[in-house]
């Protein structure tokens, strides 16, 4: 029994949501998205509430009921709210500046790393050193947010990379001067 995807979804009043066969599609003030739903689970619209009705028993269907509850909500809060991720760019020299669709980087590299935005995701960054990145499509955005990180990870020793700005990194010693 999947815990989460016996909940209920509500849908605020300046979203819509359609359902024509399989393809879940759902339009509000940010943008419109669309996803097509597994054949072992059903949506189910009561005015505005969402449910996920299960067709048949077992492990895999209770899984599905639960993951597409969390696609489903993750929609749905996209198009009313948005999502955004917050990366910082640390070390000496390292900055990070936005022009166009463009995500420009310096990082330490003996070239600057240029990174197009794909669509429905934007960029800001504030104090050449935080990017905000915002979008709609959380998966879209978790995936942009995680190539950019992938640029220069950060490092144990002294911190240097790009980071998520709620990520902690564990630091290490390095090496003693022993005789």
């Amino acid at each position: 029994m999947s815990r989460i995807g016996k909940k209920p979804i509500m849908i605020p009043d300046k979203v819509q949501l359609s359902l024509a066969g399989s393809q879940i599609t759902v339009q509000g003030e940010k943008g419109k998205l669309t996803h097509s739903l597994h054949p072992s689970v059903e949506l189910r619209v009561d005015g505005g509430v969402v449910t996920i009705i299960k067709k048949d028993e077992g492990k895999k269907t209770d899984a599905l009921q639960g993951l597409t509850r969390s696609l489903v909500a993750n929609m749905v809060t996209g198009v009313h709210a948005g999502f955004q991720r917050n990366l910082e760019v640390n070390g000496i020299g390292y900055r990070a500046s936005v022009s166009g669709n463009v995500l420009v980087m310096s990082l330490g590299y003996s070239h600057p790393v240029n990174y197009d935005l794909p669509d429905g995701i934007s960029a800001s960054v504030d104090k050449s050193n935080v990017i905000t990145l915002s979008g709609i499509d959380k998966e879209l955005l978790g995936r942009t947010a995680a190539t950019i990180r992938q640029f220069r990870s950060p490092e144990p020793y002294k911190g240097k990379g790009i980071k998520y700005a709620e990520e902690r990194i564990q630091r290490k010693a390095g090496k003693t001067g022993t005789k």
